[in-house]
């Protein structure tokens, strides 16, 4: 099977290019394959999502995972990890055990676990009552239990034996992760020393950036070996914010995510977020309060083909937004010699857009879904 048009690879666009398929692999890609002005785009690979389509992640249910899945994979993510908010560990044994067959099928390509061990600080949305500090106990029992599945846990590093946990982590082969955090400057470059490797959505849940106190921001911004996530919805970030990151970090250390709940793709309303009220007006989702008053920012209603357009709009380069979305994720995630690319080789994952970037049709596997 041959797919025409203006094909985004690693290196750049071919504006008359092709990818061959054949079964669920790529086997080829080059020029001369006409096509026309559609682009042909790596399938989208997010790490931080927490549902979609009116399913949640976060409940442990995999009928709700795999609803989650199908409704993000009609919007072009291929790949995926089912993003776990801060619960009782109960919860998060249940969701694992829950999850796993999930991933050694393919339906999720591993579990994160955004928390428990966060700042009460820098808590956002994330339910103040189950955050603690991290136990090596529990997370032995999780790798366990998961047998391979976890791929990458958010924790704050300030927190009460955090560097032992990411040590530990690290030697699991499991991706430490930085996010909801009051850290310093210098305690973030100790996460970073101990083996953390991503910034859980850079700027939001964090200690803000100031010019005698940095914080755990300018910290990931500087390290060569992070991988910092950005949330392109116009809300989490302002647009210059977004062009500022993307051009700090570049398209090799930027990740575009959704961070998206059960909310996405469904009417304004009332929902949930790990057992807090979670209301959406206009498509933006806060917690709710007694006074009916904004509340902290509670995930997003966003898809990845709408955080790409988002990333051009703010005027990220269409390569360079597509590295974003696929190849950078991928790989921050150990899964780059797998999926995030058109290259022979991979996993024949594939968007087809239009030249206003909307979806047309999605491949994942060599198959066509849409």
């Amino acid at each position: 099977m041959r797919v025409a048009g203006r094909v985004v690879t690693p290196t750049g666009v071919l504006d008359s290019g092709y990818v061959e398929v054949d079964g669920d692999r790529i086997t080829a890609v080059g020029r001369g394959g006409g096509g026309g002005s559609q682009w042909i785009v790596p399938g989208f690979v997010d790490i931080h999502v927490h549902g979609g389509g009116g399913h949640s992640f976060t409940t442990g249910d995999p009928d709700a995972a795999r609803g989650a899945a199908e409704f993000h994979l009609r919007r072009g993510t291929t790949t995926m990890l089912a993003s776990l908010v801060s619960s009782p560990y109960e919860l998060m044994r249940e969701a694992t055990a829950a999850f796993a067959p999930l991933v050694a099928e393919g339906v999720l390509a591993g579990i994160h676990y955004e928390g428990p061990y966060l700042s009460e600080t820098r808590c956002g949305a994330q339910n103040p009552a189950y955050l603690r500090d991290p136990s090596m106990a529990e997370l032995a029992d999780l790798l366990e239990l998961g047998g391979g599945a976890v791929r990458m846990v958010t924790l704050a590093p300030e927190r009460a034996g955090a560097l032992d946990a990411i040590r530990m982590l690290t030697a699991n082969g499991v991706v430490a992760a930085v996010g909801h955090t009051d850290a310093t400057y210098e305690q973030t470059l100790a996460a970073v020393d101990a083996g953390a490797r991503v910034g859980t959505h850079l700027f939001n849940g964090m200690r803000p950036p100031h010019h005698r106190d940095p914080g755990p921001v300018l910290a990931l911004l500087s390290q060569a070996a992070t991988t910092c996530e950005l949330i392109a919805d116009g809300v989490h970030l302002h647009d210059g914010t977004l062009a500022f990151a993307a051009s700090v970090a570049g398209p090799d250390r930027a990740a575009l995510i959704t961070d998206a709940i059960d909310a996405t793709g469904m009417p304004d309303g009332n929902y949930d977020l790990g057992g807090q009220a979670v209301v959406v007006r206009d498509g933006e989702a806060r917690l709710a309060t007694r006074d009916g008053s904004p509340g902290s920012i509670a995930g997003s209603t966003l898809t990845m083909d709408a955080a790409l357009r988002r990333a051009v709009h703010a005027g990220v380069p269409v390569a360079a937004a597509c590295r974003m979305a696929s190849t950078t994720p991928a790989r921050a995630v150990g899964l780059g010699d797998a999926v995030g690319a058109l290259v022979p080789g991979l996993r024949a994952d594939l968007v087809v857009l239009d030249t206003d970037l909307q979806v047309v049709q999605v491949m994942r596997a060599g198959s066509w879904v849409t």
